[in-house]
């Protein structure tokens, strides 16, 4: 049996992922639980998985929750030392990181530096520091799983093959709900109708992005440094019938492709019961119903976020975690509607503009660059900017 901690618990992918644990309970065991604020569904969890430690941000809730939790046995740590704390707990095998944006990016060293393996689904750290993550894995011993659909379609296709024998990397998004739009009706989308994904039950954030197509650029960087891959051999393709997650080209012209239904439990399951593959009672995708599949070149006019991206990959540096902060502190003033949509990915070109990326950073770097985009996108809306 696989002891699992779920950081993220209370979110999308940590919900599923507790589904997935509550269909294989002779598979996996819950011993660590990590939520940002919500402490009423935390406790709930925490009632039925019964792990041995849970992390809430907050210290007033943490100590609410100890209060309610006392005659359990379970221990309540708060704020980023909890989580830290229970990134490195002994007596758990596997992680899955679902914590929204770049908060996750120390507690996922440490789980690392504590050797455990880990399956990543919050992009943000891999983003903003991708090549020292994949140095502590290396030096560790351990390994990254990946979790996002895209991603997880591309490691299951180079399972058993050469990662030199890869020509590229297709990644397919479905193009978000706003995909027929032109750019003047984009002007006037709201937080509502940005928030209503086609294809995907998933975070605000990460819905927001989906709207943008920030996600994708966030994926091709997540994927530079999942797959030893150069932006230049990443191409996203619009595939709005989100069957095919992701293709794999190979040198002598052979594409593999991983196709499901849209269904984040599938890539859950496979990451924490790799190697093995079990059973799942999830709908199968069917293909007799499927009909065609379809894909375009997405329209760099109207969706920037791309290209915005692309250029932050091949900058490196600090340059992506630059884009990072810049895009989380922008998706948040557009869900508070303090801006419009297109307004998002010009406050973040504005704050690229007079990033000095640093090369070769060190992790207190990354940080540094985290903190100063957030700053700068805050200076910037003090003048505001206009379409």
């Amino acid at each position: 049996m696989k002891r699992v901690g779920i950081f993220g618990s209370t979110g999308s992918i940590g919900i599923n992922a507790l589904q997935v644990i509550r269909d294989n309970p002779q598979f996996f065991k819950v011993t660590v639980l990590a939520a940002g604020s919500n402490d009423k569904l935390l406790l709930k969890q925490a009632l039925e998985f019964r792990p041995e430690v849970i992390v809430i941000k907050d210290s007033e809730k943490a100590e609410e929750l100890t209060s309610r939790l006392k005659k359990e046995k379970i221990r309540v740590v708060s704020g980023e030392e909890g989580l830290i704390l229970a990134a490195a707990w002994e007596k758990t095998d596997q992680l899955l990181f679902s914590i929204v944006g770049s908060e996750g990016l120390l507690p996922l060293c440490e789980a690392i530096k504590a050797g455990k393996r880990v399956a990543v689904a919050n992009k943000e750290p891999l983003v903003m520091a991708g090549r020292y993550i994949q140095d502590l894995v290396k030096r560790h011993n351990t390994q990254l799983i990946p979790v996002d659909s895209e991603h997880s379609a591309i490691w299951q296709c180079l399972e058993g093959h050469q990662h030199k024998d890869v020509r590229k990397i297709h990644l397919t998004a479905s193009g978000g709900p706003f995909l027929n739009l032109s750019k003047k009706e984009l002007e006037a989308v709201t937080p509502k109708e940005a928030l209503a994904h086609p294809r995907w039950d998933m975070g605000k954030k990460i819905t927001i992005d989906s709207a943008t197509l920030m996600n994708k650029g966030l994926e091709l960087i997540e994927a530079c440094y999942l797959f030893s891959l150069k932006p230049s051999q990443i191409e996203i393709l619009i595939h709005p019938e989100a069957a095919i997650h992701s293709l794999v080209e190979f040198k002598d012209g052979s594409f593999l492709a991983q196709l499901s239904t849209a269904d984040m439990k599938l890539p859950i399951q496979y990451a924490l019961s790799y190697p093995e593959r079990i059973p799942s009672s999830y709908p199968v995708l069917d293909l007799k119903k499927l009909g065609a599949l379809t894909f375009k070149k997405p329209d760099i006019e109207k969706f920037p976020a791309l290209e915005i991206a692309i250029e932050a990959a091949e900058a490196g540096g600090t340059m992506p975690a630059a884009l990072n902060a810049a895009n989380e502190v922008a998706v948040d003033l557009f869900l508070k509607e303090e801006i419009k949509f297109l307004e998002i990915t010009q406050l973040i070109q504005q704050v690229l503009d007079q990033h000095q990326s640093k090369s070769n950073p060190g992790l207190s770097d990354i940080l540094e660059a985290d903190r100063w985009a957030r700053c700068k996108t805050e200076e910037i809306m003090g003048g505001r900017i206009s379409i």
